[in-house]
């Protein structure tokens, strides 16, 4: 899964932007698949993920965490903000062993440091090559460190610069604005908690 590799922005920025997913392969690992997903989700919960979501159910903007748990099929997210996090869940999910693939997305170095700290190492490794083509026709860069959050590329960059407008007319805090972002993201690998230090900072 790659679709979480493009995401924009500075070594800082992104050090607070880490997505854990569990995934099935279909017909290998995908028989009685469901409990081991709603497991993965129910670890997640227990380390103050910003965002869980799975794409048939969407994100915990749309349902309450438990209800995305609970009808989560084929794949599950979990975005977090700190690297502790990401490392306890990783050990969770080494002594829990059940049996579905697990990507860590974020900054390479990050995630490296916690697989080491969890016990673990890399089985694969994935990096984005960046956008490529006529780049001029594309929104900012800081819009861009928004948009990339949603892997499947949901979330306008129009709506991004309406909350923005928004945020400087003192109609919407940015936690606001980045939490009606959100649920545009369907299958919950926005990072609203990044988002909203990112608009504060595009509003001034």
């Amino acid at each position: 899964m790659t679709h979480t590799s493009h995401r924009r922005g500075s070594a800082e920025s992104l050090s607070e932007d880490y997505i854990v997913l569990m995934n099935t392969a279909i017909g290998i690992n995908d028989e009685d698949h469901v409990p081991k997903l709603q497991g993965f989700l129910r670890i997640a919960l227990r380390h103050n993920p910003k965002n869980i979501g799975s794409v048939t159910m969407g994100s915990m903007d749309h349902h309450k965490p438990e209800e995305v748990m609970a009808n989560a099929h084929e794949i599950g997210h979990a975005v977090f903000d700190n690297e502790e996090a990401v490392t306890e869940v990783l050990k969770e999910l080494k002594d829990a062993d059940l049996g579905l693939s697990v990507v860590v997305s974020g900054i390479f170095e990050g995630v490296d440091e916690c697989l080491e700290k969890a016990g673990l190492k890399h089985h694969t490794a994935n990096f984005s090559l960046g956008i490529w083509g006529r780049t001029e026709k594309l929104p900012s860069d800081d819009t861009l460190e928004v948009t990339t959050m949603c892997g499947h590329a949901l979330i306008s960059a129009n709506l991004v610069k309406a909350m923005v407008e928004e945020i400087k007319a003192g109609t919407k805090t940015p936690e606001e604005a980045a939490r009606t972002l959100a649920p545009n993201c369907a299958c919950g690998v926005f990072n609203p908690a990044r988002a909203a230090k990112l608009l504060a900072i595009m509003a001034k």
